[in-house]
């Protein structure tokens, strides 16, 4: 490769990855404006947050984008990297965009999903008149089963396709527009398949809590990223099946248990646990 070829793919390799960051900053910024506006009520309201479609989807976007772009960025890059080869080679070349586009569309199906399932849980537990202590549990038993899924084969067989990305374009490849278009289907279902209850966990956790997002998008970029992202898979379902299991015990573990923050937090702790009320000591 000459000089300016060089110089021309560094230029571009810059650009893109400024652009997916950069989209990915935007959307952080997007979702802290958002959970500040609304509030606690929106962190801690029911699986939809009262949304409608359209608008729950758009806000699941928002989060894909954020959460997920960082950790394709090497799955893109290589992505380029052949397609710009072919360019300089003067053979024909896909837009990396076309296989990004068809990427954020599989999470895009997602969000319609989990909003579809969103809904049904939300009939179920009006019509079964769900009380905050079993709709709890059930959120630490969603836990303990993206803990356990952690460790199976599909887990690992998703995971290993995300982390090696030139593998994935060596036995992947589809030429044309059509072919990366469906390249981005492919890779982001693998992405799909190693990381969608981690994004379940979200809806006990609360689907606008920061703080879980980031935690979730840590564990997602280090599994990937990281040489011992395996490790990182084994550590994460360790500590979901724990506090999993910890929350069916005490339902108020859970983020969006009603009144889990300052003193209604410790007043429930206290009457789920033996011998222990919620009327403070005699002076």
């Amino acid at each position: 490769m000459d000089r300016a070829g060089a110089d021309t793919l560094l230029l571009q390799r810059n650009i893109i990855l400024g652009l997916l960051f950069g989209l990915a900053a935007l959307c952080w910024a997007v979702l802290f404006w958002q959970r500040g506006a609304a509030g606690d009520g929106m962190a801690m309201a029911s699986p939809t947050m009262g949304l409608e479609a359209p608008l729950f989807v758009a806000i699941w976007i928002i989060m894909m984008v954020a959460m997920m772009f960082p950790t394709a960025a090497p799955m893109v890059m290589a992505f380029h990297h052949v397609q710009a080869a072919k360019r300089r080679r003067g053979e024909g070349f896909v837009s990396t965009w076309v296989f990004v586009g068809a990427y954020l569309l599989v999470w895009t199906l997602a969000g319609i999903a989990a909003y579809i399932g969103a809904i049904i849980a939300e009939t179920i537990a009006e019509a079964t008149a769900l009380s905050p202590a079993a709709a709890a549990r059930i959120g630490g038993g969603t836990l303990v089963g993206a803990g356990l899924y952690q460790l199976t084969p599909l887990k690992n067989l998703c995971l290993a396709k995300c982390q090696t990305p030139m593998g994935f374009i060596m036995t992947s490849w589809r030429e044309g527009k059509g072919g990366a278009f469906r390249m981005g289907l492919i890779h982001g279902g693998y992405c799909l398949g190693c990381c969608w209850l981690l994004f379940v966990i979200l809806f006990p956790l609360g689907l606008m809590n920061i703080a879980a997002m980031a935690v979730v998008t840590l564990v997602i970029f280090a599994e990937k990223s990281l040489p011992w992202g395996r490790a990182v898979s084994r550590a994460t379902a360790a500590a979901l099946v724990v506090y999993g299991a910890a929350v069916i015990a005490v339902p108020p573990l859970l983020p969006t248990f009603p009144g889990t923050t300052g003193m209604e937090m410790q007043q429930g702790l206290r009457m789920q646990m033996p011998g222990m009320t919620s009327e403070p000591p005699d002076r």
